[in-house]
């Protein structure tokens, strides 16, 4: 009756990396494909022009830049979706966020500020480091 409302899946046809289970990773990831995140990643900045899965198992303590961000697991940092952040499942994102367009399950979490709208004030990061 309500599909209006119903979560329209961010397109993950093909991950390039994934984060494993049992990887700690602390830095700054740059990608010009998607990225899931099963293990943790800390510290630091994911740069994806595609979109960024952090799956059930997932933890992201660091900020996230990324056309679509689907979270089923806990992102605790700042998110930048051009495209759709979606919070699914008892997926929890603790911080700030700016997105074009967003979905939350009812059990999902989201602790803190949400600027939505087509204009997120930044602009996609180049895959080869360039920013012009």
């Amino acid at each position: 009756m309500f599909d209006i409302f119903k979560s329209k899946k961010i397109p993950f046809d093909k991950i390039e990396t994934v984060i494993g289970g049992n990887t700690s990773f602390s830095g700054h990831l740059k990608s010009d494909g998607n990225i899931r995140i099963d293990g943790m990643c800390e510290d630091g900045t994911i740069e994806v022009v595609g979109n960024v899965l952090v799956s059930e198992t997932g933890r992201v303590s660091a900020k996230i830049i990324a056309e679509n961000v689907s979270v089923a697991g806990e992102v605790t940092g700042e998110i930048h979706a051009y495209g759709r952040l979606e919070i699914i499942g008892d997926g929890r994102v603790r911080g700030d966020v700016r997105v074009a367009n967003f979905y939350k399950d009812e059990s999902a979490v989201l602790e803190g500020n949400l600027s939505m709208g087509e204009e997120t004030g930044d602009e996609l990061p180049a895959a080869n480091g360039d920013s012009e």
